[in-house]
């Protein structure tokens, strides 16, 4: 019996720790080791990262000013973050039942997903109905009439979404599709990874999601074709950047601005405000050489005399206009 006896040590080493095994599963825990799917590489580098967050905010800001005008209401939206899953986690992460439009990005085979949350979606729905917005979130699915309605946010997002990549890859986008039930949910493989950008909602009542999901598939060039652009444009010869320069030079020398004449501000009585008819004559008190204000689109950028050329009206450029003075007041 006495040979059958474990001893402390023996003990130590079945139970995997105490005693002297101590200093190796010590050192062995203090190893930084980073888990790594050979399957799904993470393809968004931190420069990539940095673009693609700039990209999604002037998204999130068109739809905050387009949903402030649509609903006449308080709306913050904010970026939450851009991020790389598999289409199957993404599909996990939507509720039960969802509302989600599929679009087609036309000439490439792929399709995408805008979801839009429940609480939203039911914001939504009493809001552009006369509602106050501030019913309990709806737990069925959307009727057709309800999903028209919250199928003019997903046109928006579809809209904005091929804005912000024209300039990376374009890409014509149109809703075709929608479901509620996540299980059912197939634009691409389950395995396949996907951008997943997370847009957070709040209208002081209510808080929620938007997500926005592209295949990867169609964004190739954006990921991969960068670096070498950056190489290509260093690599080019002097001839070859100047004939780019003539053409931006070109191409912005047609380009059309708005131009519009101010002229310096007067004040009319309530009783002259009155008597104003088609083809009154209205007296400004302002002198024939008063300077006026030229502006370039909304920008105040010279000062002039208005006058006539050829029986044409016209206005000679004096003076441009500098940040310390931006009125004719200011010249005088």
């Amino acid at each position: 019996m006495a040979s059958e006896t474990l001893s402390q040590h023996d003990i130590d080493r079945l139970l995997g720790g105490g005693g002297r095994g101590t200093p190796r599963s010590s050192a062995a825990q203090a190893v930084d080791v980073q888990v790594y799917d050979w399957r799904r590489p993470h393809r968004v580098s931190k420069e990539r990262l940095r673009t693609l967050e700039a990209m999604y905010e002037r998204l999130v800001k068109g739809l905050e000013a387009w949903l402030v005008s649509r609903v006449r209401g308080q709306i913050e939206v904010r970026l939450q973050s851009v991020e790389q899953f598999s289409f199957g986690e993404f599909t996990l992460s939507l509720p039960m039942p969802c509302a989600s439009f599929i679009f087609d990005i036309t000439g490439t085979g792929q399709r995408g997903v805008i979801d839009i949350g429940p609480e939203f979606s039911t914001y939504i729905v009493d809001r552009l109905f006369g509602g106050e917005g501030t019913g309990v979130a709806l737990t069925r699915t959307l009727t057709p009439i309800e999903r028209m309605a919250v199928r003019s946010v997903a046109d928006k997002l579809a809209s904005l979404l091929q804005e912000i990549w024209t300039d990376h890859v374009p890409m014509d986008i149109n809703i075709s599709g929608f479901e509620s039930s996540p299980e059912i949910l197939q634009v691409v493989n389950r395995d396949d990874p996907v951008l997943v950008a997370n847009l957070e909602i709040s209208t002081g009542v209510i808080s929620s999601l938007v997500l926005l999901c592209l295949p990867f598939s169609v964004l190739d060039k954006f990921f991969t074709s960068s670096g070498q652009q950056r190489s290509a444009l260093l690599s080019t010869s002097d001839a070859e950047r100047e004939a780019t320069r003539q053409r931006s030079e070109a191409a912005l020398r047609v380009t059309r601005v708005p131009m519009t004449a101010c002229l310096p501000d007067f004040h009319l009585s309530m009783r002259d405000i009155a008597k104003i008819e088609v083809g009154s004559v209205v007296p400004t008190g302002i002198p024939k050489d008063a300077r006026v204000i030229l502006k370039a689109g909304t920008q105040e950028r010279f000062i002039g005399h208005p006058g006539r050329v050829a029986g044409n009206l016209a206005i000679r450029i004096v003076d441009a206009v500098t940040t310390a003075s931006s009125s004719p007041d200011s010249r005088s």
